[in-house]
Order: structure tokens, then C-alpha cells, then sequence
């Protein structure tokens, strides 16, 4: 049926064709710029942490009880600034005090025994040379009169020869023979008499030698036996004194007491027991544990992160920016550390001190959207690991 409105129809007809236009244009352009940025656009993909906080630069130091010992003092505060070599903790040393007296009572004592000693055998070699010089002078002595029996008997000796022959020329008597025989009897046996005497004497001053050194030598014993035990005794004070400084728990290192032991007067302390935790002064850094999945192959040195600290919302607060320093190539109680090296805190009121605890997100990959959708649908269509299967 012929319509009764050509007109009125042409037109509507015209205005409703232009919004059409315009949504289909609009739409198409629109759809278009999802596309660019679908394909285009770069997506970031983080490595977030299990685990994160903010350390010092310098290991903290656990101070440990070197000896065992019950506790006469302690001056372990939390947060106490300390100095390397102060005193930390004090353990009775009475007994240790005792024994360096002691010891050194008997240094002291051998130390007299030995001043004894010597000013013994100074006097066994004074009267040592007393003696040699008196047996030498007897010697001279007994040497001489030997000289001079033996020239009485060789003169005698003469006579009787003489006489032997007058005797047998018939000049004298039998009687004079048998005199001068005698008397050169008596000579020799005079000579002979002083050349053991002089014997006697060296043999003598030889047996006086020996027994003068064998004391001698005994002296110098008992003097190095004393001298050991003073040595022994000195490096028993040592030891001692060494322990007793062992007593005396002092902080090897200045920095802050992070963590202390309650400890009170009379308690007796172990070897190894830990007394306290100093926090050496220095930098800050990030220490965090990844996953290995999450770590191995992605997170590298020199990748950007962000530290976002636990209790401080990052809305409000910000995040801190860092850097990648360093990553474990072994696993340490399940996960992989990685140190990060601190960017400027957003906001003062951070508290950026030692052990604040926290998230790190390491930025390890831009790719694009439809990269990131075709990855997680290949992983989805991926088979099932047998540990995964039904």
C-alpha cells in the first residue's frame, strides 16, 4: 500500500542514516587502536618475591659465649650503640685468678732455686780452682823431687859401677861393693817412690776433675728442670690470662645491639650460646628469596624492581626503586636470594632501617598482549605433567 508520507519518510530516513555513521566510525577506530595496542603495546611481567627485607651491607655479627662461665654482670641493651672491644657481658674469673697466682708462686719460687743453684756451682768452681792450683803446685812439687831422685840414683848408679870395678881389681873390699850396691838400691827405689807420687797426684786431680764435673753437670740439670717449669708456668699465666680475657665478652665490631640475650647475674652461659646480635653501621641493601621458578633463568644483575615494605601501603607511601646487584646459583632453604642495590626512598617517612620486612617486584620481561594471551593459552592447551594427571 502506497505510503501517505513520502516525504516525511525520505527524511527520517536521512537523519537516522548519519548517527549510524558516526557509531560505526567511532567504533571502527576504537577497534583499531585495540588492535595497535594488542600488538604494539609492551606488557611488564614481574618476578615478585616470597621473602624480602632490608639488610646493612655488612652481615650482622652474632656474638657468641667463647667459654663457659657464670655471669657477674651484663650491660646488653637493645639498640644500644656499641663500639668494637666494649664489654658486653662479664663471667666470673675467680678461679682462673687463683690459679695465675699459683702458678706464679711457683715461678717465683723456682726463680729463687735457680739464683741458689747458680751461686752453688760459682762456688764449686772456686774452690774447683783452689784446688787445681794447690794439686798443681803438689805436682811441681813431686815432680821436682822425682828429677832429683833420679839424678841421686843415676849418680849412685855411677858409684857402684866404679866401685864394681875397683872391687874387682882387688883396690877395695867386697864390703865397699855391697854398700854402694845398696845405696844405689835405696836411690832407685827413692826415685821410683816419687815418680808414683807424682802419678798419684795427676790421677787424683783427674778423679777431682771428674767429680767436679759430674756436679757440675748435675747443677746445670736441676737448673734447666726449673727453668721448663718456669716456662711452663709462664705459659700456664698465659693460658689463664687468656681465658680470663676470654671471660669478658666484648663486641667485636661497633654497631647497634639488634637482638640480646635475657640474661641475669648467676646464670652460667655455654660455649657457643648467643648473647646478642650487632648490626654493623653502613649502607643499606635488599635481600630477597624467589622462587626458582621465579628466579632461575629471568631474574638477572641489572634489572630494575621495586620494593614495597610491609605495613606502608604504596598508595600512600610509594615504593622504593632498586636495582638487581646479585643472584644465587644454588638454592638455600628452598628458595634463591637475590641482593638488589637501593634507588631514593618516594617518602622520608619510610622507615628504611635494618630488617624491615617486605615485597620486591623485579621487572623481568616486556612483551606484548597478544603474546602474553597466546603464552597463557599455550600453557592451558599444554598436556598435564604426569604429577598433574588424574
Amino acid at each position: 500500500m502506497p505510503s501517505s508520507f513520502p516525504r516525511t519518510l525520505g527524511r527520517l530516513d536521512t537523519e537516522g542514516r548519519g548517527p549510524r555513521t558516526a557509531a560505526i566510525t567511532v567504533a571502527v577506530l576504537l577497534l583499531a587502536m585495540w588492535t595497535a595496542w594488542f600488538f604494539a603495546a609492551r606488557v611488564v611481567l614481574y618476578a615478585v618475591s616470597d621473602t624480602a627485607r632490608l639488610e646493612v651491607d655488612a652481615s650482622p655479627y652474632p656474638v657468641e659465649a667463647p667459654v663457659s662461665g657464670r655471669v657477674v654482670s651484663t650491660a646488653l641493651t637493645m639498640g644500644r650503640a656499641v663500639k668494637a672491644g666494649d664489654v658486653l657481658v662479664e663471667l666470673d674469673v675467680r678461679a682462673q685468678n687463683l690459679s695465675v697466682g699459683e702458678e706464679q708462686a711457683r715461678i717465683e719460687g723456682s726463680g729463687r732455686q735457680i739464683a741458689r743453684l747458680h751461686a752453688e756451682i760459682a762456688e764449686q768452681r772456686n774452690s774447683r780452682r783452689a784446688e787445681q792450683a794447690a794439686a798443681e803446685i803438689a805436682q811441681q812439687e813431686a815432680q821436682a823431687r822425682h828429677e832429683e831422685a833420679v839424678a841421686a840414683s843415676e849418680f849412685a848408679a855411677n858409684a857402684e859401677q866404679r866401685t864394681r870395678a875397683l872391687a874387682e881389681n882387688g883396690l877395695i873390699g867386697q864390703a865397699e861393693l855391697i854398700r854402694a850396691q845398696s845405696e844405689a838400691k835405696q836411690k832407685r827405689a827413692a826415685a821410683e817412690a816419687l815418680r808414683l807420687t807424682a802419678e798419684r797426684i795427676a790421677a787424683e786431680q783427674r778423679h777431682r776433675d771428674t767429680e767436679y764435673r759430674i756436679a757440675i753437670e748435675r747443677l746445670e740439670g736441676e737448673i734447666a728442670a726449673l727453668q721448663t717449669q718456669r716456662q711452663t708456668g709462664s705459659l700456664t699465666v698465659e693460658r689463664l690470662q687468656h681465658e680470663g680475657t676470654l671471660r669478658q665478652i666484648v663486641a667485636p665490631v661497633a654497631g647497634t645491639l639488634a637482638e640480646v640475650a635475657t640474661l641475669a647475674v648467676g646464670r652460667v652461659l655455654q660455649p657457643g650460646q648467643a648473647v646478642a646480635t650487632i648490626v654493623p653501621a653502613g649502607g643499606l641493601r635488599i635481600v630477597a628469596g624467589f622462587a626458582p621458578a621465579e628466579a632461575f633463568g629471568r631474574v638477572h644483575q641489572g634489572q630494575p624492581a621495586r620494593l614495597r615494605l610491609d605495613g606502608f601501603p604504596p598508595t600512600q607511601y610509594g615504593s622504593i626503586q632498586a636495582v638487581v646487584s646479585s643472584v644465587a646459583r644454588e638454592l638455600r632453604d628452598g628458595v634463591v636470594r637475590v641482593e638488589l642495590a637501593l634507588g631514593p626512598a618516594p617518602n622520608t617517612s619510610v622507615p628504611m632501617q635494618h630488617g624491615t620486612p617486605g615485597t620486591v617486584e623485579v621487572e623481568v620481561e616486556r612483551i606484548s598482549p597478544v603474546a602474553l594471551v597466546l603464552r597463557a593459552v599455550g600453557r592451558r592447551m599444554s598436556p598435564a605433567s604426569p604429577a598433574e594427571r588424574p
